[in-house]
C-alpha cells in the first residue's frame, strides 16, 4: 500500500501546511496510508489527535517519517540534508521553484528522486482543481487589499455622513492576472474607486465586469503566452507603460502591483521619482518584492517608508489567510494525486506522456525530463560557456 507522508512546513512564519482531516479521509478512501508528522496543523489550530480521528497515522520524527514515504507531499520543499532520508524512486510533490535552484535539482536526479513542481502544473482547463499557483494567489490579491488597507489613513468607501461627505479612496491594481482580479473583486467590494491595468488588453473586459475602469495604454505587440501569463516587454515598451501610468499613481491611495514573470526575474514598474510624486500617506503593495519586486526601493519581508509612501513587500501573502490557504493548497495536492491514482494496485500511476505530468514533472530515474527545464538549462549552460570563453 502506497505511503503518502506529510511532514510539518520548517520555514520561518509560515503557518500553513499541505493536509487537512478532510483530506485525510479522502487519501484513505483512495487506499492510501497516511503519515502527518506531529504539530503539522498547529499553527492552523488543527490538532494531532483531528487528523488521526480521520485514519492518520501521527509520527514525531521527520526522518522517520520521510524514510517511511512513498510519496513526500508538501508545500515548500525538502532541505538538500532530508534528501538523504528518502528511498530510491521516492516521490516528492511541491513548489521546487526549479528555474532558480538547479543545484537542488541536480541533487534530485543524484537520489533518483521523482519530483513534481506544484508551480508548474500546466494552466489547462483539465488543471483547473490542481492549480495551486492560481489558488494562492487568488488568496494573496485579497490579503494585499487589507493590508494595504490597514495601512491607508483613509477609509475605502464613499460615505455620506452629517459632517461632510468623504470620498472613496483611488486604487489602482498594475497587472490583471488571479492575483489582479482578486485584488479589484476586493477594492470594489470594499466601496473604492478602482482602475487597472495590464499589457494584455484581452482582460480589459474582465476589469470592466468587476466593477473598475481599464487604464488603455498603446505598447504595440504585446500578449500571452500559452500558459495564460503576461509575455515580457521590451524596454521600449517598459518605458512608455511607466510613463502612461505615471499619472494615475500620483493621484492614487493605493497602488497594489502583481506583474510576475513565469522563471524569470518580475519586472520593475515603478521607479522612485514615480513613487515621490504620491501624495504622503499613499499606499504601494509589491506583489513581487520577494522575487526582486515591481517598485525600486521595496523590500523583501518588508514594510518601508519612502518620502512619506508606505510601501510593503512582507510577501507570503496567502499566508494572511493560512486556513483558508491551506484548504485550497490541500484540495489542488489531492486533486493532483486522485487525477491519476490507479485503484487496481493503490498507486500513483507515472505518465511521462501525459499532459499534466509532462508540463510538472521535473526529474525522474536520475533525469530531468521537463522540456521547458531542459530548453533553459541548456540556454543557461551556452550562456555561462560563452562568459568564460571571453
Amino acid at each position: 500500500m502506497t505511503i503518502l507522508v506529510f511532514p510539518a512546513e520548517l520555514k520561518s512564519q509560515e503557518k500553513r501546511c499541505a493536509v487537512l482531516p478532510v483530506n485525510v479521509k479522502a487519501y484513505k478512501l483512495l487506499g492510501a496510508t497516511v503519515q502527518v508528522q506531529a504539530g503539522i496543523g498547529a499553527a492552523i489550530h488543527v490538532t494531532d489527535e483531528e487528523y488521526a480521528e480521520a485514519g492518520a497515522d501521527i509520527v514525531t520524527s521527520r526522518s522517520e517519517l520521510l524514510s517511511n514515504a512513498d510519496i513526500v507531499l508538501s508545500l515548500h520543499k525538502l532541505s538538500v540534508d532530508e534528501l538523504a532520508h528518502l528511498k530510491p524512486s521516492t516521490m516528492i510533490v511541491s513548489y521546487l521553484d526549479p528555474f532558480n535552484e538547479r543545484d537542488f535539482v541536480t541533487r534530485l536526479c543524484d537520489k533518483h528522486i521523482t519530483s513534481i513542481s506544484m508551480e508548474m502544473i500546466p494552466r489547462i482547463s483539465r488543471c483547473q482543481k490542481m492549480d495551486a499557483l492560481s489558488s494562492q494567489a487568488s488568496l494573496a490579491g485579497y490579503v494585499m487589499v487589507m493590508q494595504a488597507a490597514n495601512q491607508l489613513n483613509n477609509v475605502l468607501p464613499m460615505m455620506m455622513t452629517p459632517a461632510g461627505t468623504l470620498k472613496p479612496a483611488k486604487v489602482f491594481v498594475i497587472g490583471a492576472g488571479v492575483a489582479g482580479l482578486q485584488a479589484i473583486a476586493t477594492a470594489k467590494r470594499l466601496g473604492a474607486s478602482v482602475t487597472a491595468f495590464d499589457t494584455r488588453t484581452v482582460v480589459a473586459e474582465q476589469v470592466h465586469s468587476l466593477g473598475a475602469k481599464f487604464l488603455d495604454i498603446d505598447l504595440g505587440e504585446t500578449g500571452e503566452t500559452g500558459q495564460g501569463y503576461a509575455q515580457a516587454l521590451t524596454p521600449e515598451q517598459m518605458q512608455i507603460q511607466q510613463r502612461e501610468q505615471a499619472k494615475c499613481i500620483a493621484d492614487s491611495d493605493i497602488v497594489i502591483t502583481t506583474a510576475q514573470l513565469f522563471g524569470r526575474k518580475p519586472p520593475q514598474l515603478i521607479n522612485l521619482p514615480t513613487v515621490e510624486s504620491m501624495q504622503a500617506g499613499s499606499v504601494i503593495v509589491d506583489m513581487a518584492a520577494e522575487n526582486g519586486g515591481n517598485v525600486e526601493g521595496s523590500i523583501a519581508g518588508e514594510v518601508i517608508t519612502h518620502n512619506g509612501v508606505t510601501i510593503i513587500g512582507t510577501g507570503s501573502w496567502a499566508n494572511g489567510v493560512a486556513k483558508h490557504a491551506t484548504q485550497m493548497y490541500a484540495n489542488n495536492l489531492f486533486n493532483l494525486v486522485s487525477e491519476f491514482w490507479h485503484k487496481e494496485d493503490n498507486t500513483f500511476s507515472l505518465d511521462l506522456e501525459d499532459e499534466v505530468q509532462s508540463g510538472c514533472i521535473v526529474t525522474y530515474q536520475g533525469q530531468v525530463v521537463n522540456a521547458m527545464l531542459q530548453s533553459i538549462y541548456a540556454e543557461n549552460h551556452s550562456s555561462t560557456d560563452q562568459k568564460e570563453e571571453a
